[in-house]
């Protein structure tokens, strides 16, 4: 089980390349992927999402790539037309101004544009550069979803503790049930009569109460519902959409439960059962 919450960054200093690779994610139906890196690097943003497709199922991703040459590394331009521009413009200054000294080379190399440093930007090349550093920060991003995951399994687990205790309790409740209705019922046929009542009458009655009031198919259902959670929370590595449907049909259980409820005891583990339901909704709501 994976959290869909993730972290990782690393830099390195590859061939004089500064190179700094960030992955960050939080919680998203579908598999989300924003990739920001500078343009040159773009025939290999299909490689990149693949590379995280196969690692990553759920969750909205923000992957961030940022190159920084070392100018040792660049190549020095000449514009020779634009040297040549300067030359003359400035030729044509001192001609005005009835300057006749010679124009110093260093004064047209200062302007802007007559050499410039740059780089070769072959995406293949840059690749060889950084894939190292991408693929270590991509591990370790999985290997952070995956230790959250492993604290979000052990707390979904307890919460499915109390559920268990809680499905327990009703099904152990149900011979009471009986029992308590037929006090409830012969109580008040006595206030009623005031003498001693049939006992069919008495067998009958209770009997229309079971039938309305019975919670075994829910209690039968809702065990079902909670062995399933516990198949995926413990086997299914991501867990996550199959656990919000169980949960809505355990919620569905539950509230059958308490609707039918008529008595106090019953009603308090309804609200410990409704609140550890909950809790494992919102949990699973970071699950991937």
């Amino acid at each position: 089980m994976n959290s869909m919450t993730g972290y990782a960054y690393r830099e390195a200093v590859i061939e004089g390349t500064q190179v700094s690779v960030e992955i960050k994610s939080v919680n998203s139906r579908f598999l989300d992927v924003s990739v920001s890196m500078p343009p040159f690097l773009n025939p290999l943003e299909l490689r990149i999402r693949q590379a995280l497709a196969e690692r990553i199922v759920r969750g909205k991703v923000d992957l961030t790539i940022r190159i920084r040459e070392s100018e040792s590394n660049a190549r020095v331009v000449v514009d020779t037309q634009a040297a040549i521009a300067y030359r003359d413009a400035i030729a044509e200054l001192s001609c005005a101004l009835g300057k006749t000294d010679e124009i110093p080379l260093s004064l047209i190399i200062q302007q802007e544009g007559v050499l410039s440093l740059t780089h070769d930007y072959d995406a293949e090349a840059y690749w060889k550069k950084i894939s190292g550093v991408f693929n270590d920060v991509l591990q370790s991003f999985c290997l952070d979803r995956e230790r959250e995951g492993k604290n979000l399994q052990k707390d979904l687990l307890a919460k499915l503790d109390v559920l268990d205790h809680c499905a327990q309790f009703f099904k152990e409740w149900q011979p009471q049930m009986e029992q308590k209705f037929r006090e409830t019922i012969t109580k008040k046929f006595n206030e009623l009569l005031g003498q001693q009542v049939d006992e069919n009458r008495i067998m009958t009655e209770t009997a229309a109460m079971l039938v309305k009031y019975t919670i075994n198919e829910e209690i039968i259902r809702l065990q079902s519902h909670l062995s399933a959670m516990r198949s995926e929370m413990e086997n299914n590595p991501v867990p996550g959409k199959k656990l919000d449907f169980i949960c809505q049909e355990a919620n569905r259980e539950i509230n059958t439960i308490g609707s039918k409820n008529q008595f106090t005891e019953v009603g308090a583990m309804v609200i410990s059962a409704k609140d550890a339901l909950e809790n494992i909704r919102e949990q699973a709501k970071n699950v991937e």
